[in-house]
């Protein structure tokens, strides 16, 4: 079938080529320098992601929850005699937009970015930026496209979450076990994102009965989903995969309940947290009995010691916000960034914490139930998932009653049970 991504990547490339020639302009000589955004006593980070617009449900609280986390941290005295600022910038989900807001980042002198979001905005970012060359940090970037981990293409870009592909290998090879010939779909982003999905089904032997792209932000439509949901219940499916960003997740919840249709749903983990689905409307009983996966502890696991420290962190440097798995993520994505600034010394500069993470990442601590994979050839992040089922509450249950890891890669590794022992948090999260 014909893919909306390509012809539309290709318009935005295009689009983008005057801001690319304009970029050594725009962006000041001092860009490449090796301690920009380094003081004696700050750090200066940026990040663009969206906190308003159509795709920014739950995302809107990420770059929020790594302040507060940065915030805890200052007040405890910094890293290394250094305070961290983050500079959020709002770029709506737009590419144009995450360009823009990223090109402002750079000109006002941060160290690096972290934690920006979106496939399609950070390619083009790369892109616009010249990132390659540059040489500019871009730490631990919200998304799961396998390219990031790719050091050849992004020298200077770290992925952390596990790869779409990883997390549809092992999506297959639960959907193999566990639903055998049952007629297999899905509603997927059509962009990178989504055919790094439909990839690592492929990988896993999985035949799709029906393939339902939608182009980014058109989960918007009251139109869109309703039509979604027409393809997979014409075709049969029993078994539906919903890869896309939460508001999407909700659009094609809501017009399922609405058409009284009801296969067993199995939802991309990034578009999955249950509090952002409940306030688009997605009720608890709606949700019932669909599956997702994790590669962190279930926010709801108080015995968990990093869930114990992100909440106390979230009621106190972030009041009022409920937690939930956007602001777990976000506090993760701070305490790996923590860490990697802490292990690149007190005489910090980029290219010694690029460095420092393929040469040390393996050993940083963090909440995730498998550990990073970074080496010198490789800038993968986490390589495992766990799957669960919601219950009528919305509490995500592991299959198991407890943590079953499934650990894999983005090529053609199998899918195999990790057995990976994560030390539990230390030194109340500080890095002094």
């Amino acid at each position: 079938m014909m893919r909306l991504n390509r012809s539309k990547n290709a318009l935005t490339l295009t689009a983008l080529a005057a801001t690319v020639a304009m970029v050594a302009t725009v962006v000041p000589a001092q860009a490449s320098t090796d301690k920009v955004g380094v003081t004696s006593n700050l750090i200066k980070l940026g990040i663009s992601q969206p906190t308003d617009g159509p795709a920014s449900a739950g995302y809107n609280k990420v770059a929020p929850a790594m302040k507060a986390y940065f915030d805890y941290i200052n007040a405890n005295g910094g890293i290394n005699g250094r305070k961290i600022q983050l500079t959020i910038e709002n770029d709506g989900y737009l590419v144009q937009n995450a360009v823009n807001k990223s090109i402002k980042l750079v000109d006002d002198g941060i160290f690096a970015f972290v934690g920006s979001l979106g496939t399609a905005n950070n390619l083009n970012v790369a892109s616009a930026l010249d990132l390659k060359n540059t040489k500019i940090p871009s730490l631990f970037v919200n998304t799961g496209f396998s390219g990031f981990a790719v050091k050849k293409d992004h020298p200077s870009m770290f992925a952390l979450f596990p790869s779409y592909y990883m997390e549809t290998k092992i999506i297959g090879e639960y959907i193999k076990k566990n639903y055998p010939n049952k007629k297999v779909g899905i509603i997927y982003q059509a962009d990178d994102f989504g055919d790094d999905g439909l990839a690592g089904l492929k990988q896993a032997g999985i035949t799709l009965v029906k393939e339902v792209p939608y182009a980014s932000l058109s989960q918007a439509d009251p139109r869109s989903a309703p039509a979604w949901i027409t393809q997979l219940s014409s075709a049969g499916v029993e078994v539906a995969i919903m890869f896309g960003v939460t508001s999407a997740t909700g659009a094609a919840l809501g017009a399922a309940a609405r058409a009284q249709y009801k296969p067993q749903w199995i939802l991309g983990s990034v578009g999955s947290d249950v509090t952002t689905l409940n306030a688009l409307g997605i009720s608890n009983p709606i949700l019932n009995g669909a599956i997702t996966g994790s590669f962190l502890p279930a926010t709801t696991d108080l015995t968990d010691s990093y869930i114990k420290l992100f909440r106390e962190v979230n009621t106190k440097y972030n009041p009022g916000v409920a937690f939930d798995s956007n602001v777990l993520a976000g506090m993760n994505t701070a305490f790996v960034t923590a860490a990697a600034i802490k292990a690149a010394g007190p005489n910090l500069t980029r290219s010694g914490l690029i460095r420092t993470i393929e040469t040390k990442g393996k050993s940083f601590l963090s909440a995730s139930l498998t550990p990073p994979t970074y080496s010198t050839t490789s800038h993968a992040g986490y390589a495992g998932f766990w799957l669960g089922t919601f219950n009528s509450s919305g509490v995500l249950v592991p299959e198991t009653g407890k943590y079953k890891v499934y650990t894999t890669d983005s090529a053609k590794g199998k899918v195999v049970v990790s057995t990976y022992k994560r030390p539990e948090v230390s030194g109340k999260g500080l890095f002094k």
